[in-house]
């Protein structure tokens, strides 16, 4: 039965390395270009709608007036000096509010920089319509008549030049027909802006509109490609729950409403929100959540290219002469870190906003991991140690069981010699090979899965680590010790340069630079995963033997792109794998192999056993 264990766990290395292996090969070439431009601003894109003509009883998500297509793009210097602004002054975002239109549609994040260099330039998260990579938020209002509705082209006055955390701003327009609208924008010292718009109906006729609110980001925006990272359009959208789709998915979607738009829509949800995320940062327009809405996602191809956005859409508000509507919805426009979005779905009772975060399948399993690296960074100080940390604490945990595995490993061995001469003397009869070895088992007590079970048990608890460890912001730009300055990014150095030595960069090498940039991390992995097979005895079959070989060489080159917090957890969990591996087997009398399949490689050979 040793071999079938063999075979089972061979599988299980094959199918990790398979899926490993394709994001790698396929995706690490894209995602090394992607990279810088990752860092410049959450890259953004898309230009987008704004309020609709349609009737009111049924307006159409992404039926919103556009503004004309610009078809050479601007700097950003130049978009920005197009139209009058309010500056927006925060601890963590620094920007303006365009008073064309009302948008916010200029956002920078104070705190995060493009590089580990904390001179570098900030990141940027919304560009205004006109630039190379277009990307905002817009309200306001649809109904019958859009003419009488602000618009994307509508000139806002305010009562401010500077938006801050303790001073709103008040922007006002009148459509000269009866409507007056009001709009008050605040913002927190964080990444939440709260938009209460108001409409004070001052004709002789009953006005009905529809509230609304979207993200609009113009292009199709590169994406690092990775499976375990969703990045694209994200929402929660009441009971109907979490809803994920990339930009490849929504260019695939069904047709929503004229304007060549594409999409997905979502009626009568209550609670939740809609926007655009990438790996570190996102926006999200958030209504009132006691009200229904319909959400959206839509993607429309317009003449200067694709317009992806996550659309809010109000009831119907019909307002009567005299009267005075209101409603009120916010937008989060920042970095995804842990604690502002808790506090956020904590205070303002967002359904699922921690959600924005992408902790996958193992929710219940990655959050609170996270929860322990985090309690473990703020004592000690440092992310890197507080990962290692947390790697020992989860190998005690699953100590009982990892001694459980090497136990019934221990007892397969002890009946070895009795298992092969059953397979010897039924070898033309599988069937009753196979009733003699469950009579054995029963027989010595021996449960011939006790070992596989422990180790299928604790695959997704490290799977949710490896996912806290690639997703989490607070890892960025994270320094660990000596040349790791950033537990995100690859290991910067390269053994084909000595580790700097040498004068050239090995990563400048066109079309194999990424796999020349094998650093001192990614070989310490993969020497103590050679280390852990060698624990073993070598499998007889050499087509298997020959897989294990290569399997340490392969995973050296493979992690060698990866972020170097996730190199350094995997080297110190295989070392710390290989310390309690030859404890157990000592423990439970099994002949630890590494010795003599270490000296098999110089041609030497173990004493012979009399």
């Amino acid at each position: 039965m040793r071999n079938e264990n063999k075979n089972l766990i061979v599988a299980i290395a094959l199918s990790m390395a398979i899926l490993i292996g394709w994001q790698y090969f396929f995706a690490a070439p894209e995602a090394e270009r992607q990279r810088a431009a990752q860092q410049q601003s959450a890259q953004v894109n898309p230009n987008a709608p704004a309020t609709s003509g349609t009737p009111a009883q049924a307006p159409a998500p992404g039926a919103v007036p556009s503004p004309p297509a610009v078809s050479v793009a601007e700097s950003r210097e130049a978009a920005l000096s197009r139209s009058p602004r309010v500056a927006i002054d925060t601890p963590a975002i620094r920007g303006s509010l365009n008073l064309r239109g009302g948008r916010i549609d200029d956002v920078l994040l104070r705190n995060f920089h493009e590089t580990v260099d904390a001179n570098s330039p900030s990141i940027v998260l919304f560009s205004p319509s006109g630039t190379q990579n277009p990307y905002y938020a817009e309200f306001g209002w649809v109904g019958a008549q859009p003419d009488s509705l602000p618009g994307p082209n509508t000139l806002w006055a305010a009562d401010k030049n500077a938006l801050t955390p303790a001073s709103p701003v008040t922007l006002t327009w009148d459509n000269g027909q009866g409507l007056v609208f009001r709009r008050v924008v605040s913002v927190d010292d964080k990444f939440m802006f709260t938009v209460k718009d108001s409409v004070d109906n001052r004709g002789s006729a009953p006005v009905t509109l529809h509230p609304y609110g979207l993200v609009s980001r113009h292009g199709t925006p590169t994406t690092l490609g990775y499976y375990v990272l969703h990045e694209g359009l994200i929402g929660v959208l009441g009971d109907q729950g979490l809803q994920e789709f990339t930009y490849a998915t929504l260019d695939k979607g069904e047709p929503v409403s004229g304007q060549n738009t594409l999409g997905k829509i979502w009626d009568n949800a209550v609670g939740g929100f809609v926007g655009i995320t990438d790996k570190y940062w996102a926006a999200a327009v958030v209504p009132d959540q006691t009200q229904p809405f319909q959400g959206s996602f839509t993607a429309r191809q317009d003449p200067a290219g694709k317009v992806y956005q996550a659309n809010i859409l109000g009831g119907v508000q019909t307002l009567q002469p005299g009267a005075t509507t209101e409603t009120t919805k916010r937008l989060f426009a920042g970095a995804k870190e842990v604690a502002v979005v808790d506090q956020y779905q904590d205070t303002y009772s967002i359904k699922n906003f921690d959600r924005l975060i992408d902790w996958g399948w193992f929710y219940f399993i990655t959050k609170p991991l996270f929860k322990v690296l985090d309690f473990f960074y703020r004592l000690v100080g440092n992310f890197g140690v507080a990962i290692l940390i947390v790697t020992v604490i989860l190998k005690i945990i699953f100590f009982p069981l990892a001694n459980k595995s090497y136990a019934s490993m221990a007892k397969m061995k002890a009946v070895q010699p009795e298992m092969t001469s059953i397979r010897e003397r039924y070898a033309d009869d599988k069937l009753k090979q196979q009733q003699a070895l469950m009579e054995l088992y029963k027989k010595e007590k021996i449960n011939p899965v006790a070992g596989c079970w422990p180790v299928l048990i604790q695959i997704p608890v490290f799977f949710a680590l490896y996912k806290v460890l690639f997703v989490t912001i607070e890892m960025r730009h994270a320094p660990f010790f000596g040349w790791i300055r950033d537990l995100a990014a690859p290991d910067p150095t390269s053994v084909f340069n000595l580790f700097g030595l040498l004068p050239y960069n090995p990563g400048s090498v066109p079309m194999i630079g990424s796999f020349l940039m094998l650093g001192a991390w990614p070989l310490i992995m993969g020497i103590t995963m050679w280390l852990q097979m060698k624990m073993n005895p070598e499998p007889p079959d050499p087509v298997q033997k020959q897989i294990f070989a290569w399997m340490p060489v392969i995973f050296t080159f493979m992690l060698g792109s990866f972020p170097a917090g996730l190199v350094i957890y995997w080297a110190w969990n295989n070392l710390l794998s290989v310390t309690q591996q030859g404890f157990i087997m000592r423990r439970n009398g099994v002949k630890i192999e590494l010795w003599d399949n270490l000296r098999g490689l110089f041609g030497k050979k173990s004493p012979a056993k009399g």
